[in-house]
């Protein structure tokens, strides 16, 4: 990893003198400065021998590049972070986090401006210690652009593994396939899905994309965001209030409708779920009072027009099958009841029962259906499934 830090400050001038003696005690204040880690970093005697030397290296490199530095006083542009780690540096990433690769900094820093000045002749020992502490400040500066960019890398990975999963519970890949894949972005619950599909809005970028998955944890256990095309598409596992979630993602949506679906088993089969949240984002606009945001559920007459099949499947087996499963006229009821204008009186006269009947069997037909004929849409989703049946 090459990394440009940049212009330095001018660096301080001391004395051949100085530097002869930074060089000769080279060794000894490296030695010193390990002691002082050991002394000062709890979390430094945790790592291993090899992890310990590596840093330590890290130090006796920072101390040689010091030296380096102020013999070349006209230095514009120096590559200290390849100077100081080597030619791997994401060996110090996956040893210790910035927070603590700065703690190192901070401590390297302190053992060497107790001791190094002490050492150096009388007239040099001011701007020894002033060259100490700007060295120092810029190594840190690099240091943490060297973990920024490992950070973005990160991250741009991150969102191509999620888009990769995100179209696998879309296409319907094989369960474990999915399954492979939401641990690869390391998905954790094991059941319950929340499906958004809304309009994406401009730009969709990466920052974007990043603020919108902050929202999301703060009421999902696991998030993933994706962009298709024109489309963005949520998966949410773990929704602890999913009406309070809904209301702080859908700004961040684009214009038009956005459409949610759930599913209680794991997502490894929640392709069904995404799939009709996604019809239902592309049907919602033959409804003109769509709710911002709806359930998919409640677009199942517009899906079906659409060809979703899913949506013709619920219709038929979760509304006209279990009418014709019920008996006692239910389904004769909803028939004559939505065909009829709405009025008891004539679905009474048109069945021969009595007006407490047709109520009587309305009342079934919302505990059997849950969808209340006496509602006009619940009544138009009843007639739509009524249609599908007799196909």
């Amino acid at each position: 990893m090459s990394v440009d830090t940049g212009r330095l400050p001018k660096a301080v001038h001391v004395s051949e003198e100085a530097l002869e003696v930074l060089r000769s005690n080279t060794g000894k204040l490296t030695t010193e400065v390990g002691q002082h880690l050991e002394a000062e970093l709890p979390w430094y005697n945790q790592l291993s021998t090899e992890e310990r030397a590596s840093l330590r290296l890290i130090a006796q490199r920072g101390i040689a590049g010091l030296a380096n530095w102020l013999q070349d006083p006209d230095a514009r542009s120096l590559p200290l972070v390849n100077e100081l780690l080597g030619p791997a540096p994401t060996d110090l990433m996956r040893t210790i986090s910035l927070q603590r690769a700065l703690q190192l900094i901070r401590t390297i820093v302190d053992a060497v401006e107790a001791r190094l000045p002490g050492l150096m002749p009388e007239p040099d020992q001011p701007p020894m210690l002033e060259a100490v502490l700007r060295y120092s400040r810029e190594v840190a500066f690099a240091i943490a652009d060297v973990y920024a960019r490992a950070a973005e890398s990160r991250g741009a990975w991150d969102s191509r593994l999620e888009a990769l999963l995100v179209d696998a519970v879309l296409r319907a890949d094989p369960a474990e396939q999915i399954a492979s894949r939401a641990a690869a972005v390391g998905w954790q619950s094991g059941a319950g899905v929340v499906v958004v599909v809304g309009s994406a809005p401009e730009p969709a970028d990466a920052v974007f994309l990043s603020h919108l998955r902050r929202q999301c944890v703060r009421f999902a256990a696991d998030a993933v965001v994706g962009v298709q095309g024109d489309r963005l598409i949520l998966l949410l596992g773990g929704v602890t209030n999913l009406e309070h979630g809904l209301a702080r993602v859908l700004p961040h949506f684009g214009d038009g409708p956005v459409v949610y679906s759930q599913h209680e088993g794991p997502i490894a089969h929640a392709a069904r779920c995404a799939q009709s949240a996604f019809a239902g984002c592309s049907a919602a606009p033959a409804w003109s009072r769509t709710p911002r945001p709806a359930a998919a559920e409640e677009l199942l007459p517009e899906r079906a027009l659409a060809g979703d099949p899913h949506a013709k499947d619920a219709l038929t087996t979760g509304i006209c099958a279990p009418l014709q499963a019920a008996g006692h006229g239910l389904l004769e009821t909803v028939d004559a009841y939505v065909n009829g204008g709405h009025s008891l009186e004539a679905t009474a006269r048109e069945l021969f029962v009595h007006t407490n009947t047709v109520r009587y069997r309305l009342k079934r037909i919302t505990e059997v259906t849950g969808w209340d004929p006496m509602e006009p849409r619940d009544a138009y989703v009843l007639h739509t499934a009524l249609s599908l049946g007799r196909l």
